[in-house]
């Protein structure tokens, strides 16, 4: 059974940091890129980050490039998404996910098998 545990999170002001981990288990973890997702208040849920299986090839969405790192330790299973500069509009709860295809890297909301429980990140003024 795919579990997806994530952990971090909590409330910055503008311009602060975050961290999120999310720890895997039920699957081969190697096996597969992960990605985090968001969804705003409001809004639906989004694409943010991915990393490859290999954790050699990271992506993101235009809206978080350069402020937001996405690694991966596959010994301990866990992808960790770093959140720098945080701008009101990272205000959302945030999701690690699993895709269902293993060999390619997945960013269509619709391609993800399971996510987690989601970690609350807000961003005040």
């Amino acid at each position: 059974q795919v579990q997806l545990v994530e952990s971090g999170g909590g409330q910055v002001q503008s311009g602060g940091s975050l961290r999120l981990s999310c720890a895997a288990s039920g699957f081969t973890f190697i096996n597969y890129s992960m990605s985090w997702l968001r969804q705003a208040p409001g809004k639906g849920l989004e694409w943010v980050a991915g990393i490859t299986r290999e954790g050699d090839k990271t992506f993101f969405v235009d809206s978080v490039k350069e402020r937001f790192t996405i690694s991966r330790d596959n010994a301990k299973q866990t992808v960790t998404l770093q959140m720098n500069n945080l701008e009101p509009e990272d205000t959302a709860v945030y999701y690690c996910a699993k895709p269902w295809i293993s060999t390619v890297m997945v960013t269509d909301i619709l391609g993800f098998e399971a996510k987690g429980q989601g970690a609350q990140v807000t961003v005040s003024q």
